[in-house]
């Protein structure tokens, strides 16, 4: 079971209720926070320390200075053991938001001016509640604050013509998101660019096609990821709290120099290849063991029908049988049982090796050898 979102509390005077939730706002939308709003609001007779002081039920405190809030006089002794010393024993995070250009206490931080609430400041202070660091934008890259206000700001899908404007937004915006993942989709399937995904996302996907997406959008709609696709490929947009980033620019295929399995992939996808059949069979048998180690089921079916559709072409009826018989095993694991069952069909019927030999075979086997009697 996923675990509830961090939570953060606000303390700020009721006149800045409207700055208040505006920050709230910003901070939910990029960050998988809640903050507790109604909770932070100032009753009538408390002050900021106080308010504080009840703010270390959640993982963060956030309190807002304002002309509003700020008593004048403020003697530290009124405000240092609630913003300072009792955080620092209980290790509550707490950080301080200048609303308006007024004057706190110089020596609480970290400080955040966010008077006008400017977007580089919100950001600032978004990142500081991920536990990142602030990166600004690369100069002479106008293009990338858009894209930032986009899907780094909040969740949502962009699209960029240059593979370099890609990388440059990761640069600028990588502290935005749990994890960068990138997917290189030229020339690729479906089955393997959802496999590729789910190995860097540490996921055993042992179902078919269509099960293996429903669980990666599940998993990842629930995470501040982003998705940096290579090439467009929608089906693996994940939606909910990730962000996707897809770059058109066109990429060229990688020719295989190994036997990995994105390689050997490559090879069954481009018929004539790889022209010897029985290595063509070898690198099958490789490939299907190394996708079955990592539970890629529906990469080993795929892979499985390509060998079976050149293992037809040659009438290899040997191969057939083997394919066939992996085949139907995955799909009964997926419960797919009538296709299971008439694939076996075709199989023991077509391609057993030990069904019937034709009569000419037969009689010439009987006569060659006294084990099998001529027939009557």
């Amino acid at each position: 079971m996923q675990a509830l979102n961090p939570t953060l509390f606000a303390c700020y005077a009721a006149a800045d209720r409207e700055m208040a939730a505006a920050i709230a706002a910003f901070i939910e939308r990029g960050a998988d926070i809640r903050v507790l709003l109604e909770e932070g609001e100032m009753r009538p007779g408390e002050d900021l320390a106080a308010k504080a002081r009840e703010a270390r039920m959640a993982d963060i405190v956030l309190v807002l200075f304002s002309r509003n809030s700020l008593p004048s006089p403020w003697p530290r002794s009124r405000w240092e053991d609630a913003l300072q010393k009792e955080p620092a024993e209980e290790n509550v995070r707490i950080g301080f938001v200048n609303c308006d250009g007024c004057t706190p206490p110089r020596v609480l931080a970290p400080q955040f001016d966010l008077a006008g609430l400017p977007l580089a400041g919100l950001r600032k202070l978004k990142r500081w509640i991920r536990g990142a660091t602030y990166f600004a934008p690369e100069a002479g890259a106008p293009e990338i604050e858009p894209l930032g206000a986009a899907i780094a700001d909040q969740p949502g899908t962009a699209t960029v013509d240059r593979a370099g404007l890609a990388a440059e937004f990761v640069r600028a915006f990588r502290d935005d998101f749990d994890a960068i993942l990138r997917v290189e989709c030229a020339g690729r399937s479906l089955a393997a660019l959802a496999g590729d995904l789910a190995a860097q996302l540490g996921l055993r996907l042992e179902g078919d096609l269509e099960a293996n997406l429903a669980r990666l959008r599940d998993f990842c709609s629930a995470r501040r990821f982003l998705l940096l696709l290579d090439g467009p490929a929608h089906e693996l947009v994940p939606g909910g709290r990730s962000s996707t980033l897809i770059s058109t620019e066109p990429q060229p295929e990688a020719l295989p120099t190994d036997e990995s399995l994105r390689a050997i992939q490559y090879t069954f996808a481009h018929p004539g290849f790889v022209a010897d059949w029985a290595e063509l069979c070898r690198l099958a048998r490789q490939g299907l063991r190394m996708a079955g180690a990592d539970g890629r089921l529906a990469e080993s079916f795929e892979l499985l029908a390509q060998w079976h559709a050149m293992a037809e072409a040659r009438a290899d009826r040997r191969i057939l049988d083997e394919s066939a018989r992996e085949m139907v095993w995955i799909l009964e694991g997926w419960d797919r049982t009538e296709e299971a069952a008439r694939l076996e069909y075709r199989r023991a019927t077509e391609y057993d090796r030990q069904m019937l030999l034709p009569f000419a075979d037969l009689s010439r086997l009987a006569h060659s050898s006294p084990r099998i009697a001529p027939a009557r």
